[in-house]
């Protein structure tokens, strides 16, 4: 179960995992969007206004998945204003999350860490959420006590800051500005310890890309330098998580698979 705010959060960061596992007949997918992204950005010679950005969203969102070839088993738009979520009514957000849960037992839940890894706002909020919902569901957690299958591991979207000095590198030698992580939007690194998680997805990679390409609306002038295409294949060759939840102790070898560990 994918839990993020906009179309296009899940993008990159677990799609190649996604397609990984699709194929399996035991494999279900479950996407949560928060928002349907209405307040986004609007590429230039994209049809759309600020009124019709939200319904185009979601269509980019659908195909987007039908690109990367292994789309949503079940698909929930929960409609809170777009940039305006932390502002939604926590007790509610957690709750409507918290109900998927329990329709769904996922094995697992994955979501945006307390960085929202762009810093948004929206991002942090849905992940916030997210962490509370999951643990209210987890043997020993204080609130509710369900019966049945329980939620095993909690995951978050990381991008390692050994990566982000890397690519920081790259953008100020080609003349770009560095990302601050003081600015929303501007990605984030967190400390290359702190990675529980390295999923090579480099056989998917292709899928990846094709699904990201479908956001049109968002996607500005990306895919139009000669060399984006190989450097999207590039970023998105693998994949980082943190496992918030059980805690792991540091020094462990990576995981190298969302369900690696949970047989």
């Amino acid at each position: 179960m994918l839990v993020v705010a906009h179309p296009d959060d899940e993008a990159v960061g677990i799609a190649g995992s996604i397609a990984l596992h699709g194929p399996e007949p035991a494999f279900r997918f479950v996407l949560v969007h928060a928002t349907d992204g209405a307040a986004g950005l609007i590429a230039p010679g994209v049809d759309a206004t600020a009124e019709t950005l939200g319904a185009l969203r979601r269509l980019e969102d659908e195909k987007a998945w039908a690109a990367h070839g292994r789309a949503p088993d079940r698909h929930e738009w929960f409609g809170y204003d777009d940039g305006r979520l932390a502002e939604a009514h926590q007790d509610e957000l957690i709750a409507r999350i918290q109900d998927v849960m329990l329709q769904e037992r996922p094995d697992v839940v994955a979501t945006f860490g307390p960085d929202g890894v762009t810093g948004h706002p929206d991002h942090i909020a849905i992940g916030r959420a997210t962490d509370l919902a999951f643990l209210s569901m987890t043997a020993g957690a204080d609130g509710i006590r369900v019966g049945g299958a329980r939620p095993r591991r909690l995951l978050h979207w990381a991008l390692k800051e050994s990566t982000w000095a890397r690519i920081n590198a790259a953008r100020t030698a080609s003349g770009l500005p560095p990302w601050d992580p003081a600015q929303v939007y501007h990605f984030r690194g967190i400390p290359d310890h702190l990675v529980d998680m390295r999923v090579d997805t480099s056989s998917v990679a292709e899928r990846v890309v094709a699904g990201l390409s479908e956001h049109r609306s968002q996607r500005l002038s990306l895919f139009e330098h000669p060399l984006a295409h190989a450097a999207w294949l590039s970023a998105t060759s693998r994949e980082y998580f943190v496992q918030a939840w059980p805690p792991r102790e540091r020094g462990l070898p990576l995981l190298t698979d969302i369900f690696e560990g949970l047989d």
